[in-house]
């Protein structure tokens, strides 16, 4: 059967048989995701501090007007989340590149274990991961990053006691955890390219960073931007995870994120209509950067 006369018996299906087979998505959907926002839109407007009890009074923007000027943790907040957006997914969406270039264009035998040994951490438990690198980060000279360092003359260094390297110990392990997630990604299109074009390269003398930087990355600019997009937005997400685990959001308030504050200020100071307002200003915010991301990685292929 061709194509175009799948389409038409397609068209032919009773609207309600398709109805019914969309159904259970959008009933999951409703309930699961737009039903919770909307509920966190609403309760924002509110002063909510026992969910049993009901919204509470109605403060209009009052939650807002408290987010911008009289939260200090809030701004400490959105500084290190957003320093964590534009680290990080850069540099997971660049070593991913690199990584997966490297791989399809390698003679190595063991290519196939490779891709398994840099997959591998995406599919492990963030909490098991954060666990792990809490061992490695420990601030002790028998600890295997720190005894490197020792090697070197260097001393100990409390990786994740020190307000200087804590958040960036966070974004590395974050890194670490998705860099094999796009690799996989970005093989498929890397693998996709014709080979003609890089034995053409070849006979022309081009070097391995030429045919990565002129060759392979401007024939993916979509696959890698959409990339970009993910990463911008798993990266707020499993920030929560790792820093709550890995450092409880200190020393201090050093690798206190967004959604660390929102748990903080919901579940423990008790102030879920202000949690509510945090959570609204969340999902604008990492709708806002993934739309510039993929503008930009529109107009870059214009």
């Amino acid at each position: 059967m061709s194509a175009v006369s799948k389409v038409k018996k397609l068209k032919t299906l009773p609207v309600g048989f398709i109805c019914i087979c969309v159904l259970p998505a959008l009933l999951l959907v409703s309930l699961f995701t737009l039903y919770p926002l909307i509920n966190a839109l609403v309760m924002s407007f509110y002063s909510t501090t026992n969910l049993a009890l009901g919204f509470g009074n109605f403060v209009g923007i009052d939650n807002y007007v408290r987010m911008f000027t009289n939260d200090q943790h809030f701004n400490t907040a959105l500084r290190n989340t957003l320093q964590l957006m534009a680290v990080v997914p850069l540099v997971t969406v660049f070593l991913s590149m690199v990584f997966a270039f490297i791989l399809t264009q390698s003679k190595l035998k063991e290519r196939g274990m490779y891709r398994v040994v840099f997959f591998f951490p995406s599919v492990l438990s963030l909490v098991v991961i954060a666990a792990v690198w809490s061992a490695l980060l420990a601030p002790t000279s028998r600890d295997p990053v720190n005894r490197v360092l020792g090697w070197f003359g260097g001393d100990a260094i409390m990786w994740l006691g020190d307000v200087r390297f804590a958040l960036w110990a966070i974004a590395i392990v974050l890194i670490w955890q998705a860099v094999g997630y796009y690799m996989v990604l970005l093989l498929s299109s890397v693998d996709s390219i014709n080979k003609e074009v890089f034995e053409a390269a070849d006979l022309d003398g081009a070097s391995g960073a030429t045919k990565l930087f002129k060759i392979t990355m401007p024939l993916i600019k979509d696959q890698i931007g959409i990339c970009y997009v993910l990463s911008v937005s798993g990266t707020m997400a499993l920030s929560f995870t790792l820093t709550f685990v890995m450092t409880n959001s200190g020393p201090g308030t050093a690798t206190l994120v967004l959604l660390g504050h929102i748990f903080n200020t919901g579940f423990q100071a008790s102030a879920f209509g202000y949690a509510m307002a945090i959570v609204v200003f969340s999902i604008v915010l990492a709708l806002t950067l993934s739309a510039i991301s993929r503008r930009f990685s529109y107009q870059s292929n214009v």
